[in-house]
Order: structure tokens, then C-alpha cells, then sequence
């Protein structure tokens, strides 16, 4: 029986980055005999054991082979003459490829040592193919690495999509893999290696749909609404945004590409377009409740939040009672931050101000700190409490809103 380290924890050692987990392969062994020396076999479709002491996941060296459409659609053989090797060539990517051995001596057939060095990220056999969700692996690892994709990947990446191979993607998995991404130090990687190999096309049509579409230069000097969106996103990222917060980045502009030609450069009504496309994309990839909800908060008012400055008080508070801002402020900062995302994530105005955000935040709070109780308890007709609630909240915000009215003007 021989144990190898192998995978991420061998990458990242070389990469001088924290290892948090760490996986290992035993050639030369039987199911029987890791269960006799005490490990627990926690694998149905494969074999894999805790270690005894450690909890540390212990798999046999396999080779495995489709057999069906799908990410599980995979059988597996392990047995003690599959060698390290052979265990090492079903893995994706060369630089998840790598092993060593009780002494740390580095295992390398593939050359993932070297691609790590070079920046590359390339499969390590055909059998590459056989997987799509590996896919948005690559583009998960761009994202994370900043590495490029080699140009035969790249083509393999093509031909499976060319062949259909994304299309049977598990809406489970394209979401892990997705927020992953979307968390990385360089989202934009991400959705940059699957536009370039027609993925994107395929499970997010209505990202991909944005390239190409002109924006006006004086608000926009990016011009492409493609490149606004990752700008935004990347801002989020850089600013160590949560998930829901760059999800919505990516998705808060989708209403651009349905925009009639004889519009352009200009988007009137994007904000209330992209409401449908939004849905969609929350509807095909079941996604969880806080990344939607807050994508379709920011997809429909984020124009009327930048153009507060336009906003009688009346207005105002509705759009504070509508974005459920006075019960849930904290989703609200959220909102404002996509906001921020969205100015700041263009061309030159990465440091444009943006005096929305603390006027919202004032304005919040001057709402909130009417005493609701206190008026109900005083009403002597439960029929007036709503309207005497909502008076004295107007009366708390329209001074502040005046105010601002007449000392900012935007060009949102």
C-alpha cells in the first residue's frame, strides 16, 4: 500500500498558497483491506475512506469512463493494480494532476509544475470531454488564478459545446460552480473563458447577449454594455462584495440587450426590461432566494435610485416601502452598494462619487425613526393608522429630499 498527497493541496503548496484541504490516493489496495485497517468508507459510487484519526479522505486509485449524459453519468473501476498514473490522468487539468509522495517527493507525469509556472490551464487527456461541467471548472480556476486557458483547451472547450455537451448540465451544479466563480479574486475571468467558448451563449444567454450593444460614451466610455457589466462585477469583487451582491452586478443591466436599435446608444426602460430576463436566469439555474431576490431589486430600481435627485418625497418613500427598505435595511445597504458597483463600474469612474448612497441612507432612516407603535397606540380609528404612519414619515424625509433636490443635480 503506497499513499500519495494529490490534487489542489499539492497545487496550491506550489502555488505558496494556505492548503485547507487535503486529499489522498492509496495504490496497491483493496476496499477490504482499507476497511481492516480502519478506515471508514463514506464512497457509494466510489471508493473513498476517512482516515481513522485524521478524517482526511482516503480514495483508492480508480479510472473511471462515461457512460451517460450528465455529470453522474461516470463508472468507476479501482483496484490495487490501477497505478498512480493512471489514477492521476482522469483528473481535469495538469496542475490538479500533481501527487507526492510520503517524503514530498513531487509525482509530475503530466507537467502540471510547469503550466502552474506558466500560467496555463490545460486537460490533461480527452477524456476531458467526457465531463462539462469541467467547463466551468476552467473558468472558475481563470477566475481564481488569473491563468489562461491553453489554445488546444480552448478548442476542446469548443468542440463540446459545438457537440452539445452543455446543454445537459444539472442546474445544481451550474450554480455551485457559478457562485464559486462569482467569489473568486477575478469573476470577470469567468465569464470571459465562457464567452470564448460559446458556453456563456448557452447558460447565460442574456449576460452573453450584452456584448456588443452600445452604451452613451458621456455616461458610458467603456461604450460596450458587455464590458460595463464585468467592470461592475469586478468593482464588486475588488471590494469583497457577497455573493447576492455580485450576482445582482452581473445581472443588473440585462434589459440593455432588448433595447430597439433605433434607441441607441440610449436604454430608456432597461430597468423595467431586464425584470423578465432576470427572472429567467433566477428560474433556470434555481437560484437561492437572497442572490434573486436582490438581482431583481437592483434590476428594477437601480435608474431611480441613481436619479434620487429627480424624486419628489412621495416618491421617495414609496420606493423605500416597495424595496421593503424600512423592515430589511441591511438588504437595502446591499442594494446601494450594487448601485456604487454599477457608477463605479465604468470606464475612468472608478472613483466617481456618489453622494445617492448616504442621501438613500439618510432618507432611510429619517423614515425608520418614526414611531409606528406610538401612532397606532394613539389612533382612536384603526382605519387612519396606515395613512397617519405614512404622513408622518413624509414628514420626517421631505425636508432632507428638498434639500438635496436643490443642491444635486446627476446625469443618470
Amino acid at each position: 500500500m503506497q499513499i500519495y498527497l494529490v490534487g489542489g493541496a499539492v497545487r496550491d503548496k506550489y502555488l505558496q498558497r494556505p492548503v485547507s484541504d487535503r486529499d489522498w490516493v492509496v495504490v496497491g489496495a483493496t476496499a477490504v483491506e482499507m476497511s481492516e485497517a480502519g478506515y471508514q468508507p463514506v464512497g457509494k459510487d466510489f471508493p473513498v475512506f476517512l482516515h481513522p484519526q485524521t478524517h482526511e479522505e482516503y480514495a483508492l486509485a480508480r479510472t473511471e469512463r462515461k457512460v451517460a449524459a450528465g455529470y453522474s453519468g461516470f463508472t468507476f473501476h479501482a483496484a490495487a493494480d490501477v497505478t498512480l498514473e493512471q489514477d492521476l490522468k482522469r483528473r481535469d487539468l495538469t496542475i490538479n494532476a500533481m501527487a507526492e509522495d510520503s517524503e514530498g517527493h513531487l509525482i509530475d507525469p503530466y507537467h502540471g509544475l510547469e503550466d502552474l509556472r506558466r500560467g496555463i490551464l490545460r486537460h490533461v487527456s480527452p477524456a476531458f470531454a467526457e465531463d462539462p461541467v469541467r467547463i466551468l471548472r476552467i473558468a472558475r480556476f481563470a477566475a481564481r488564478y488569473g491563468f489562461q486557458v491553453a489554445d488546444e483547451t480552448m478548442g476542446l472547450m469548443r468542440q463540446m459545446v459545438d457537440n452539445g455537451e452543455v446543454n445537459a448540465l444539472v442546474a445544481e451544479r451550474v450554480w455551485q460552480e457559478l457562485a464559486k466563480g462569482l467569489m473568486e479574486k477575478k469573476p470577470r475571468l469567468m465569464i470571459e473563458v465562457l464567452r470564448a467558448c460559446g458556453a456563456l451563449k448557452i447558460i447565460l444567454p442574456e449576460v452573453d447577449a450584452l456584448f456588443g450593444v452600445p452604451q452613451r460614451a458621456v455616461h458610458h466610455p467603456e461604450i460596450d454594455a458587455g464590458e460595463h457589466t464585468l467592470l461592475s462585477l469586478q468593482y464588486a469583487a475588488e471590494h469583497d462584495y457577497s455573493l447576492p451582491e455580485r450576482y445582482a452586478a452581473l445581472t443588473h443591466d440585462l434589459g440593455k440587450a432588448l433595447t430597439p436599435k433605433d434607441k441607441l446608444p440610449g436604454h430608456p426602460g432597461h430597468d423595467y426590461a431586464g425584470i423578465k430576463l432576470v427572472e429567467a436566469v433566477n428560474q433556470r439555474w434555481q437560484v437561492p432566494k437572497a442572490c434573486a431576490q436582490l438581482a431583481l431589486l437592483i434590476c428594477s430600481y437601480h435608474i431611480r435610485l441613481h436619479s434620487v435627485g429627480q424624486l419628489k418625497p412621495k416618491t421617495v418613500l414609496e420606493i423605500l416601502k416597495q424595496t421593503d427598505a424600512l423592515r430589511r435595511p441591511q438588504r437595502f445597504a446591499q442594494i446601494l452598494r450594487v448601485c456604487v458597483a454599477d457608477v463605479r463600474g465604468r470606464l475612468g469612474f472608478e472613483q466617481q462619487p456618489y453622494p445617492q448612497q448616504q442621501h438613500w441612507l439618510a432618507l432611510q432612516s429619517a423614515a425608520m425613526a418614526v414611531d409606528a407603535a406610538a401612532i397606532a397606540r394613539a389612533s382612536d380609528n384603526p382605519q387612519h393608522i396606515a395613512h397617519a404612519i405614512e404622513r408622518a414619515r413624509l414628514h420626517q424625509i421631505s425636508p432632507l429630499q428638498n434639500a438635496y433636490r436643490q443642491s444635486q443635480s446627476n446625469g443618470y
